[in-house]
């Protein structure tokens, strides 16, 4: 992987409204960590930091920074992350990782697939990505912007394992030899379409839960909606108004009996 050459500057201010600040002057806030030194703050200009995005054919970039009045002329960094405003897509901050040119470090490379399978072409199957990356370990220098996988000659049910794929020149694929990276899988019958559909169709645990509540007495969302309207008001007022109209009957013929005894 070729390194590109980026110029950033030490920053000063660190709190919240310095980077607002820093943004209007269009940078953009960063940090660099590694190589076993405490992080330090920095900023890089945005047209420099767009520019580096957009012509880089991976999403793995080696720069080299050279920092404003820093001891060291240049220092070595992976770009880490970058992360971006959800709207706009502007960048807000940028985070360099520090290593050495003599040092292997670990990365995942993005897996992309060259050629059309011929179990895709000729009989009608589906190219499935199982892996979108993979990881690597080589010299900063040595590092794969990424990787190709011939899938040309992939049948029905045949599939590319990691130790299948040839690693580039001083590289090293790390992971279990026998996952699947690349796999090419057999259409779909009409019959799988209608019983999927079937199985989409038919009723939740959730449904058979609440309808088993309702036998038992309990009252549920469901049992509610089902109650026809005045159902409940009609019960309530039916077991209250005989005990009322009890009770009004018993104290006035109690009345008339002490009134005669008089």
């Amino acid at each position: 992987m070729k390194s590109v050459s980026l110029n950033v500057f030490p920053r000063v201010l660190s709190r919240r409204g310095g980077v607002k600040k820093l943004r209007a002057t269009g940078r953009v806030p960063a940090v660099i960590y590694g190589r076993s030194k405490k992080p330090q703050n920095l900023e890089v200009g945005t047209k420099d930091l767009d520019n580096l995005i957009h012509h880089s054919v991976s999403e793995n970039l080696l720069v080299d920074l050279s920092i404003k009045d820093d001891a060291r002329p240049k220092r070595l960094a992976l770009v880490q992350e970058v992360q971006h405003h959800a709207l706009s897509g502007h960048v807000l901050h940028v985070d360099f990782h520090e290593v050495a040119e003599n040092e292997k470090v670990t990365i995942m490379v993005p897996v992309e697939t060259v050629g059309e399978a011929v179990g895709v072409k000729t009989g009608g199957g589906v190219l499935e990505h199982v892996l979108f990356k993979l990881k690597v370990r080589a010299l900063p220098k040595d590092l794969p912007e990424f990787i190709q996988v011939d899938v040309s000659k992939l049948e029905i049910g045949q599939a590319i394992h990691i130790g299948d794929i040839q690693s580039p020149s001083g590289t090293e694929i790390l992971g279990d030899a026998h996952i699947s990276v690349i796999a090419v899988a057999a259409p779909i019958t009409e019959a799988q379409e209608a019983a999927e559909a079937a199985a989409a169709a038919a009723p939740g645990e959730v449904e058979m839960i609440k309808e088993k509540k309702d036998e038992e007495g309990a009252v549920s969302a469901t049992a509610a909606k089902g109650a026809k309207p005045g159902e409940k008001t009609a019960d309530k007022g039916a077991e209250k108004a005989p005990e009322k109209g009890a009770e009004k009957a018993v104290d006035k013929g109690a009345e008339k009996k002490s009134e005669k005894k008089k």
